[in-house]
């Protein structure tokens, strides 16, 4: 079995929704549910050993929209977000996940050495990321607070625009060149990140703000959960270019188990075989290097083929790989190798 550390996932959501609800998220993620797609024993049971864990505030007025006669859909970027609310809704979440590492239910890594010892120790090693930035004030003082509480990721935007930078819809077909890039408020983030030592992740980003990040970042470009525009052009995934950009400064793409993502049709089909996943991890590998490509779930945020269907059936697609020439090596790199070595340059520690 493969020890899989997972670029992306909203478990963290799951968590905060229930707890919203008066349920218990330490015992949910502990003991494990019939719902969802990540708690430890389906993730050890899957050989799910850690992952970049999102704080995600929902866009309550998003509804996605349905295909036409032709297959094709454009739902309408979700409303921007007030700060204040944002703000309460991710402490909620960084507080769900410093109790998980408290009760010693999950580790919260800020380190690439920690996220080892966890895997060695067999404690689901999770890094903190904020997938969207309306939780942070446009003058950061918010930014070095979450770096205290083990934030060491964040996408500056998500599918909706915010002070920072401007996202791309949920579409199908469309190019992701779809509005303008950074704002002013969103280079001086991206500086912050840099200098902290936070990652910053392009996912969900216009092409646009994705160019303005490697204008201005000193870090390697990395899109945590993009799959390939070429194989399935919906707005969320990386042109050619874009994957040319990645590899020029050995940064990283992580597949998406999303089948809108994966599959030729752009569909939310459950019904999608693993060959599609091969496709695009073949399609990266080609494009980038072995060294640039590794997986970024979308668990408990994405309908994902039926293969796999939760964090137990991950070792499905490392098969697949597998089957398809992999060798132990590269499939190291894939599931885990090349997320340390990307978290490891951006932390500062090489």
């Amino acid at each position: 079995m493969q020890a899989v550390f997972d670029g992306h996932n909203d478990v963290l959501l799951r968590l905060w929704a229930l707890a919203r609800k008066g349920g218990d998220p330490l015992a949910e993620f502990r003991d494990g549910a019939a719902h969802g797609h990540i708690d430890a024993p389906r993730a050890k049971a899957g050989g799910l050993a850690g992952g970049l864990c999102a704080i995600y505030i929902p866009s309550g007025d998003l509804i996605l929209r349905q295909p036409d006669e032709n297959g094709h859909y454009q739902t309408p970027l979700a409303a921007p977000l007030e700060r204040q609310p944002s703000l309460d809704i991710a402490l909620d979440f960084a507080a769900i996940a410093l109790r998980l590492h408290r009760a010693g239910i999950w580790r919260l890594c800020r380190t690439t050495g920690e996220i080892r010892a966890a895997m060695a120790d067999g404690v689901f090693a999770a890094v903190l990321h904020m997938e969207g930035c309306e939780a942070i004030d446009e003058d950061l003082a918010a930014l070095e607070t979450f770096y205290a509480a083990g934030l060491r990721s964040l996408g500056p935007v998500w599918s909706r625009h915010n002070a920072f930078a401007h996202g791309v819809p949920f579409a199908y077909p469309m190019s992701p060149d779809t509005g303008p890039g950074l704002t002013e408020a969103g280079i001086r983030l991206v500086k912050a990140c840099n200098a902290l030592g936070i990652l910053i992740d392009t996912a969900h980003m216009t092409e646009q703000s994705f160019w303005d990040v490697e204008k201005v970042s000193n870090q390697p470009l990395i899109a945590s959960h993009s799959n390939v525009h070429a194989l399935t052009p919906v707005a969320r995934n990386l042109t050619d270019r874009q994957m040319d950009a990645i590899r020029a400064g050995k940064g990283l793409v992580g597949l998406n188990y999303a089948t809108t993502m994966l599959r030729a049709d752009g569909q939310e089909n459950a019904d999608t075989p693993l060959a599609d996943m091969v496709r695009h991890i073949d399609y990266l590998v080609e494009r980038m290097g072995i060294d640039c490509v590794a997986l970024g779930s979308d668990f408990d945020g994405a309908t994902i083929p039926s293969a796999i269907g939760d964090a137990a059936g991950n070792q499905a697609l490392v098969h697949a790989l597998a089957e398809a020439g992999y060798s132990t090596d590269e499939l190291a790199k894939l599931c885990r190798e090349n997320w340390l070595r990307v978290l490891g340059q951006a932390w500062h520690e090489s």
